[in-house]
Formats: structure tokens, sequence, C-alpha cells
């Protein structure tokens, strides 16, 4: 099988069904925020607000009481932050997806909301077509992240390795990937840290290698 045979099955693999309804839980303080996006999904026949919460706390309970398929939530809230209420949800319903919704673009939040377990992280400013995206992306297996984000874990590497990275040009994806391996990451770490698969990991590492094959050669960094 070649490359993009293999992108495009670990793409597809587990896909959002067509024609399902999914449910989301709005996690916000501010009612203001929370209307917007609201007003985002109504454009969205194939997604319904099921309802809102404006703390962590308040989060878990409406969880456990509507069932969602998808929890949008903020970082900072009073009583109960979105990452402690990520970590609470995804112990208490393993199926429930939980996306940070924030203003905050700060390497440290990202590295807290990789460790809490939530399945992305999206910037309050994207498009309703990218926040729908990452919906059915982390709905799909796998887990989302806004390109900025993306860019801030890639930026991790040393000079010359993100000169080889561009000159095979990874995907974005690739990217955190690669930036996770070259923290010493297993493929079972990386699966845990980003809640996907240890098959779909590995998939990706078989595209990676194939791109740095030459590089790793001569640096000595290995995908393998």
């Amino acid at each position: 099988m070649n490359e993009n045979a293999i992108d495009i099955k670990v793409e597809n693999e587990e896909q959002l069904g067509e024609n399902q309804i999914t449910k989301v839980l709005l996690v916000d303080d501010h009612a203001v925020v929370r209307d917007g996006i609201r007003a985002r999904f109504e454009q969205y026949p194939d997604f319904e607000v099921v309802g809102e919460a404006v703390n962590g706390r308040d989060a878990i309970i409406k969880a456990g009481e509507l069932k969602p398929d998808v929890v949008l939530m903020d970082i900072s809230m009073p009583v109960m932050n979105g990452m402690d209420a990520a970590r609470h949800i995804r112990n208490d319903y393993p199926d429930m997806k939980v996306i940070i919704l924030t203003m905050h673009e700060h390497k440290e939040y990202i590295q807290g909301v990789i460790r809490c377990g939530a399945h992305g992280y999206i910037v309050k400013d994207v498009s309703s077509q990218e926040m729908i995206n990452a919906i059915k992306t982390v709905l799909g297996g796998e887990t989302y992240y806004s390109s900025c984000v993306s860019q801030m874990m890639y930026d991790d590497f040393s000079k010359s390795d993100r000169t080889n990275v561009d000159r095979v040009g990874l995907t974005q994806r690739q990217r955190t990937i690669l930036a996770l391996v070259d923290q010493g990451m297993s493929s079972k770490d990386i699966a845990n840290e980003l809640n996907i698969s240890v098959r779909t990991v590995e998939a990706h590492r078989h595209n990676i290698k194939i791109k740095l094959d030459a590089q790793n050669a001569a640096s000595g960094q290995s995908v393998k």
C-alpha cells in the first residue's frame, strides 16, 4: 500500500456516519460567548446544542445528565477550570469527546490540555467550518489541534530539525506526532496522550519514516 493510500485509510478510520445528529454541550462562563457559539451551529442541521454549563463542575453534572457526544469547553472558568473538568469527564464517560475551545495559545496551556486527556484544542476565533471539522475529526477517533497549536509544537524542534521537516513536507498532524517522538515518547505513549489508537500512530510514523529516512540516517534520529 502506498503512502497516499495509508494516509487516506488513517484519515477515514472510524468516520462519523452520515445523517447522525451530533449532540454538543457548550461550557463557558460568559453567556455572550455561549450565545455566539450556539448561533454558529444553527447553520448545521446535523449538530444540536443540547445544553450549556457555566463552569467545570457544572459541565460534569450536565455531561452525566445530557450524555452529549462532544463537550466544547473553555479553560479559564470559576469553581473548576476546563482542564480539571475534562479529566473528570474523560474518566467518567470514556466515549465522550472533549474539545477545549479557548483564546489561550500559550505552550503551558497546550501541554496541560494534552495531559488532561482532551481530544482537541481550538481557538475561539476559528471559522465555523473548522469548528465542525474539529468535532468530526475527534468523533472519528483522531485528535484535532488548531493550526497555530500544531505550529507551536513544531517550533519546539531545533532549527536544523525544522529545516529537514520543511524540506520533506510533513503534514501538521505528522509534525505533531514527530514533536512527541522527539520528546522520547513511544507509540503507546503517544496514543495515550493524544487519545488515538496505537495503529493510527504507527501508520503516521510509517509515513514520517518514509519522508525523513535520509535525514534520520544522517542525524542519528529515529522514528521507528
